[in-house]
């Protein structure tokens, strides 16, 4: 559904896209726990917080500096990517992307360990655990 997020023009985006990411950002910091991933309102239309951050991948705007410590205070090591007031829209909707594939792996990590496990169960030969 991404084709409802306006297009970004020569890497800018219009700053309702702005607005949108600042909304995603929020509604990933309000995500509860085993909750399916959140989405954000965009004229009307509900869309994936992940679908957001999707769209904004090749976005070379600066990020304002209200986002940048929202972003870097989930980080575990500091950016490589030069100084913090330099972060682009691009860098921060990769790293909350991998930051929701982690929290959905981790969500769902003991149900795939199960289906896993199950799935070896049934592959070894009769007799044998």
């Amino acid at each position: 559904m991404s084709y409802l997020l306006p297009p970004l023009h020569e890497g800018h985006a219009p700053i309702t896209l702005h607005q949108l990411f600042r909304d995603a950002l929020e509604a990933y910091d309000d995500w509860n726990e085993g909750a399916p991933a959140p989405t954000v309102d965009f004229q009307g239309t509900e869309i994936s917080i992940q679908q957001v951050f999707d769209h904004m991948r090749h976005c070379t705007d600066i990020l304002p500096n209200n986002m940048v410590s929202a972003i870097t205070e989930r980080l575990t090591r500091p950016l490589n990517n030069g100084p913090l007031d330099e972060i682009t829209f691009s860098t921060a909707a990769r790293v909350m992307a991998v930051l929701i594939r982690k929290r959905e792996l981790r969500l769902g990590g003991d149900v795939n360990a199960f289906i896993h496990k199950i799935g070896t169960i049934r592959t070894k030969p009769a007799g044998t655990l």
